[in-house]
C-alpha cells in the first residue's frame, strides 16, 4: 500500500492520499489493492470519526491505467481473454475487486469526504462517487468515460449516479463519455461544493464532524445509506454480468484499438465476422 497510498490519522481524522502523481493516480493493480487495503484498515479504526480521500498532484484520479487498455488492444491474445476471471465472481462480499475500490468507502462506518482537483474520470469518477461528501476545485474535469473503451461503468457506483443525476442527463453523459467540469457536475448533483482548496475544505469538514457525537454520525451514515443500498447486490451483479458480456468481444477490442490509434471505430459487420471466426 505504501507505494500508492499515504495513510495517516491525526486526532480523529484519517487521510487517505493517493501518491502516484506521475501517473495522475491512475488505477493500476497496486493502486486498486492499496485503496481496498486502506478502506478495510479504516473500517477497523475505532478512534476515527471522519476520513478524507484525495489524490496528489494535478489529478484526483485519471481512471484505469493505460496499460490495462493496451493489454485489451492485443486482440490476438485469446488466451488472456479466456483466462480472465469473470467479473460476476464475488471476491469481496457483494462486490468483485474493481467494484470494491469504490464501494469500500460506503462500507466504512464513518463519513468519507473526497477532495478532487484536475481530473476524476472513468474509474476515478466512480471512486469519487464512493464517498459521502464530495468537494472539487473549479474546473475539475469529470467523465463517465467507460464508453470510450467500449465498456459499461462497473465499479460499484452506478446506483449512486442514478440517485444524484437526472436520468436523461446521466444517459447522455454515459452514452457519449463527454468530459464535463465542476460547475456542471454541481448542477447535476455529483458535487457537494466547489472549493478553491478542496483538500483544506475537506479537512475542515472532517474535523467538524470529528467534534460531534461519533455514535450519532456512524448511525446517521447507515440511516442514509440503507434505503439506497437495500437492493445494491442486484445492481452490483448486473454491472458485472453486463461487463462480462462485453469485455474481449470484437466490438470492445475495436473500441480500444480505435481510441489508441486515433481513428474512427469500425463496428458492426466486420466485428461480427471476426466473432464468428473465433
Amino acid at each position: 500500500m505504501e507505494n500508492r497510498i499515504d495513510y495517516r490519522i491525526e486526532g480523529h481524522v484519517a487521510h487517505i492520499h493517493m501518491v502516484r502523481a506521475d501517473k495522475m493516480n491512475a488505477l493500476d493493480k497496486d493502486m486498486m489493492d492499496g485503496l481496498i487495503e486502506a478502506g478495510e484498515r479504516l473500517k477497523a479504526e475505532k478512534s476515527v470519526r471522519a476520513a478524507v480521500l484525495s489524490g496528489e498532484g494535478r489529478a484526483f484520479c485519471a481512471g484505469l491505467d493505460m496499460a490495462n487498455f493496451a493489454s485489451m488492444a492485443d486482440a490476438g491474445n485469446k488466451n488472456a481473454v479466456a483466462k480472465r476471471e469473470k467479473l460476476a465472481n464475488r471476491t469481496h462480499g457483494l462486490t468483485n475487486r474493481p467494484q470494491q475500490v469504490a464501494y469500500v468507502w460506503r462500507e466504512v462506518e464513518v463519513p468519507v469526504i473526497a477532495a478532487a482537483q484536475g481530473f476524476a474520470i472513468g474509474g476515478g469518477f466512480q471512486l469519487f462517487l464512493g464517498s459521502d461528501i464530495r468537494y472539487a476545485a473549479p474546473g475539475t474535469k469529470f467523465s463517465v468515460m467507460e464508453i470510450k473503451w467500449g465498456l459499461v461503468p462497473d465499479m460499484g457506483t452506478t446506483h449512486v449516479m442514478a440517485r444524484l443525476c437526472r436520468e436523461d442527463v446521466l444517459k447522455e453523459l454515459a452514452y457519449t463519455g463527454r468530459i464535463f467540469e465542476a460547475e456542471e457536475a454541481l448542477q447535476h448533483g455529483f458535487l457537494t461544493r466547489i472549493c478553491d482548496d478542496p483538500l483544506a475544505a475537506a479537512m475542515d469538514t472532517a474535523n467538524d464532524i470529528a467534534a460531534r457525537n461519533p455514535d450519532a454520525t456512524r448511525r446517521m451514515k447507515r440511516l442514509f445509506n440503507e434505503p439506497a443500498d437495500r437492493f445494491i447486490g442486484d445492481t452490483l451483479m448486473l454491472e458485472s454480468v453486463l461487463q462480462d458480456d462485453i469485455i474481449g468481444k470484437p466490438n470492445q477490442i475495436e473500441a480500444v484499438m480505435a481510441e489508441m490509434e486515433g481513428r474512427p471505430a469500425n463496428y458492426g459487420a466486420d466485428a461480427k465476422k471476426a466473432e464468428a471466426a473465433e
